[in-house]
């Protein structure tokens, strides 16, 4: 793997954040090799836009609070649908679940490695 161990814990961090947040089909891939321009992609899901900004304030909030971290840039904030964070050396997708089958971030990188991300396992359905 090539994620630089700083850039895999923050990686980690948006995670566990999107994942307080009830994001779903939370992946991590490293896509260094791939890309030239950035180390890892995270990548997940939500149902409605009003979540989607609800993760997206929470990973901002824990990378800034945890590795005094900030976004370069933000894309989608306003379509709602598809919000891109990028930190430069990792880029935070956070897509409507309708999006993301649509365009099939996963399969254009399902060639490239996964990053563990050590979330707790989801609980059982009821």
């Amino acid at each position: 793997m090539t994620v630089p161990d700083t850039v895999l814990a923050e990686l980690r961090t948006a995670a566990a954040a999107a994942s307080d947040k009830l994001a779903t089909n939370i992946e991590g891939y490293d896509v260094g090799e791939r890309l030239g321009i950035t180390d890892a992609f995270l990548v997940c899901s939500a149902p409605s836009e009003r979540q989607i900004g609800a993760i997206c304030e929470e990973i901002e909030k824990q990378l800034k609070t945890v590795h005094d971290s900030a976004p370069l840039r933000r894309e989608g904030r306003d379509s709602g649908t598809w919000v891109l964070l990028d930190y430069g050396h990792m880029v935070v997708h956070v897509q409507h679940e309708q999006e993301r089958a649509v365009y099939g971030l996963d399969r254009l990188y399902a060639d490239v490695p996964k990053v563990k991300l050590n979330l707790p396992a989801a609980p059982p359905a009821v």
